[in-house]
């Protein structure tokens, strides 16, 4: 036995240590204290961030690293020199924050030493990048504006005030699209949210708002180009929009605290009323243009069905190209679930209207009155709701649901044409068919005896007589 034992097993233990306590001293103990502590920046832009770092451990020619956590987000590189030169026990530097998308990264600081990293503690910095408020943005909402009242004009100048009135004493049709737009489209919305979205409250939030919406100005747009029920469709509109300042408030306290709890709900009871406002003063102009200036109302009326398909056209290209960022954003999730509720609400629109025996034209403008959304006030309503910026990035969801909207009108559309276009020629061909069919002798002798069997026939009567 070991003259020294237990001993020598201290000792042996004390020699192991000693290379890592050695080791361990030379491992730099940091802070680091960022001015600001969080960092909000624009895409497209940069942030001045001022970083102190003090400790022990450092060695001469130390270089301090600065990296995201999602560079597709945002990155950083250094605005003075990262390297230790001098013995202090304080070191100061500035960082340059480039924010490239919308979203919420890390901005980690570490020392490096030869092949070694250190961490640094307190070394990670928030930053929040978020969209800038463009001009383009203004002039896209503005000329949309002005061209929406133009046509809601053109709306007034082709109402039939008798019909609208009929629509409003039997409101078979509104009812069918109020159970569609206010309890059809939120529960639908909100089921498809936790189907969709279930780690996402959120997503959930964006898609619930997009449900709640009332109906939107392009269904009286797109009733009216594909053949439906316009009056019906313009009653359903004001309808629906005014009893959204009822039916709003009671889904967004119940199910949209459900949805997000930490979300500030508020109803826009001003946008709706402006809205209000935006439909019936031009539909008011148009019927007055029907009394006033018949002439000019007859014009466009003549002219809506173009300007129409225009004002359409233009939005869906002015809308695309303004806001090409959003389209990073877009996942297989999320263009299901822009497909999933103004489809769903088509669907239910058109057969609710058919099990209960509306004529064709009053299903179709029906089902457009359901399916369609005003996306803008989910906008809004997520833009208060939360902050920046899962607003923006929320507002992927109604900005799906917007852009998948005209694609089941635009099918229908291309179906009717080409229908009426083969019909034409079918015509055509028919006539043509008849013209070079060979006449029988009989009907040609008939022909030709014809002229003169006229007077034939009153030169015999004559001679009797």
């Amino acid at each position: 036995m070991c003259p020294i034992w237990p001993l020598h097993l201290i000792v042996l233990y004390v020699l192991a240590l000693c290379p890592l306590w050695v080791i361990c001293q030379n491992v730099p103990r940091l802070t680091a204290v960022f001015s600001p502590p969080s960092i909000i920046v624009k895409m497209e832009e940069y942030k001045y961030v001022d970083v102190s770092i003090e400790g022990s451990g450092l060695e001469l020619n130390d270089a301090f690293k600065i990296s995201s956590q999602n560079e597709q987000l945002a990155w950083a590189e250094w605005n003075s020199s990262n390297l230790y030169e001098k013995h202090d026990s304080t070191w100061k530097g500035k960082i340059r924050v480039n924010g490239n998308f919308i979203g919420r990264t890390n901005l980690v600081l570490e020392v490096k030493r030869d092949a070694d990293t250190f961490s640094v503690t307190n070394g990670t910095v928030p930053v929040v990048i978020t969209r800038v408020e463009r001009v383009i943005d203004t002039i896209f909402t503005t000329s949309v504006a002005v061209f929406i009242a133009l046509i809601f004009i053109n709306f007034g100048c082709a109402m039939h005030w008798p019909t609208v009135r009929d629509v409003i004493k039997r409101p078979i049709g509104p009812a069918i699209g109020m159970v569609g737009q206010f309890l059809f489209m939120p529960l639908s919305s909100f089921g498809l949210g936790y189907v969709i979205f279930p780690n996402s409250p959120a997503m959930r939030l964006g898609m619930f708002f997009t449900g709640v919406a009332p109906g939107g100005g392009a269904s009286n747009v797109w009733t009216f180009i594909l053949g439906g029920n316009l009056n019906l469709s313009l009653a359903m509109t004001t309808i629906s929009t005014i009893c959204s300042f009822g039916f709003m408030p009671a889904w967004l306290f119940s199910l949209g605290q459900v949805v997000f709890h930490n979300a500030k709900i508020v109803v826009p009871y001003a946008r709706i009323a402006y809205f209000v406002v935006g439909l019936v003063v031009p539909l008011g102009i148009g019927l007055s243009m029907q009394k006033l200036t018949p002439k000019f109302a007859g014009f466009m009326v003549r002219i809506l069905k173009g300007f129409s398909t225009t004002l359409l056209l233009f939005i869906i290209i002015f809308a695309i190209v303004t806001n090409l960022y959003i389209f990073q954003l877009f996942t297989w999730e999320i263009v299901v679930a822009g497909m999933g509720m103004p489809w769903l609400g088509y669907c239910f629109g058109y057969l609710a209207a058919r099990l209960m025996r509306q004529p064709h034209e009053d299903a179709l403008a029906i089902s457009i009155e359901t399916g369609i959304q005003n996306t803008g006030i989910a906008i809004f309503l997520l833009r208060y709701a939360l902050g920046q910026p899962e607003a923006d990035l929320t507002t992927v969801v109604p900005v799906s649901a917007a852009i998948m909207t005209p694609f089941p009108m635009i099918a229908i559309f291309i179906y009717q044409k080409i229908k009426a276009c083969a019909g034409v020629l079918s015509t055509d061909k028919s006539t043509r068919k008849l013209s070079k069919k060979p006449t029988p002798p009989l009907q040609r002798r008939q022909s030709r005896e014809s002229p003169s069997s006229q007077p034939l026939m009153h030169s015999e009567q004559n001679s009797i007589v």
